[in-house]
């Protein structure tokens, strides 16, 4: 499997009209940006406390109930687990894969929340690891990292503007660390919940071994409600669907 440590992926938000940082704790590494007019210096050290605070929460409880962090299959957690443990299940329960495989959205969307609630935002993009909430003013194209595929970073959507708040999550069986069963090189969904989006994206990509399969799946993802637009990438091949322009870059 494929590291992407350098996450070259994040220059295509260069030219959003956005003020960007990162914010980095353990495993999770953010990249935030917020329109100009409310961005602040103070951003990044409270998205950084809000990002330790969910990890030390998570840890505390996963140290009390391991099996919520192995589970393969929906997974209730314990009544006084904190809200994030919650939020992970309710999706999980519509994407019938573990509660684990909606982290990156959580996150993404708690400290999306807290520092548009802290800094009055207009516009916001939370990256997690290639799982995205945007909800922003204007429209934004976004192109998908599929490792060494050669179509990686030459295909992608366009979202207009009026369509958002958005989850835009891209789960792969060659990139990066995230458990798969596949061997997609690259699996997207946007939903309008970015936690569903992430679970999706790996419950389909789960589902892709060879090119064969790409259109199977997305022809699932084409009958799924939740599921508002879908590309999938094997080696040189993909399929597309939903209502979202493709969009083809230069590299």
């Amino acid at each position: 499997m494929t590291e992407y440590r350098d996450r070259t992926y994040r220059t295509q938000f260069s030219d959003s009209g956005l003020s960007g940082f990162t914010v980095s704790h353990k495993e999770t590494d953010l990249w935030i940006g917020t329109d100009n007019g409310s961005f602040s210096v103070s951003m990044q050290q409270y998205a950084l406390d809000m990002v330790r605070q969910l990890r030390s929460q998570m840890d505390r409880y996963l140290e009390t109930d391991p099996g919520y962090r192995t589970s393969l299959v929906p997974y209730q957690p314990r009544p006084d687990a904190p809200l994030i443990f919650q939020f992970m299940s309710q999706a999980s329960a519509r994407t019938g894969i573990g509660p684990m495989s909606a982290v990156a959205g959580a996150f993404d969307r708690i400290v999306a929340d807290a520092l548009c609630q802290r800094f009055g935002c207009t516009d916001i993009v939370v990256e997690n690891g290639g799982d995205i909430y945007a909800s922003v003013s204007h429209d934004l194209d976004i192109s998908v990292f599929a490792g060494q595929s050669p179509l990686s970073e030459r295909v992608g959507i366009h979202i207009p503007s009026g369509s958002f708040p958005l989850g835009i999550c891209t789960s792969s069986g060659t990139v990066g660390p995230s458990l798969s069963f596949g061997k997609a090189d690259a699996m997207m969904t946007v939903c309008r919940d970015v936690l569903l989006a992430d679970s999706y994206a790996t419950a389909m990509a789960n589902r892709i071994r060879t090119v064969d399969d790409l259109q199977t799946v997305i022809d699932m993802c084409s009958e799924n409600p939740d599921i508002l637009g879908a590309l999938a990438i094997k080696d040189d091949r993909m399929a597309i669907c939903g209502e979202f322009e493709l969009r083809i870059f230069g590299k």
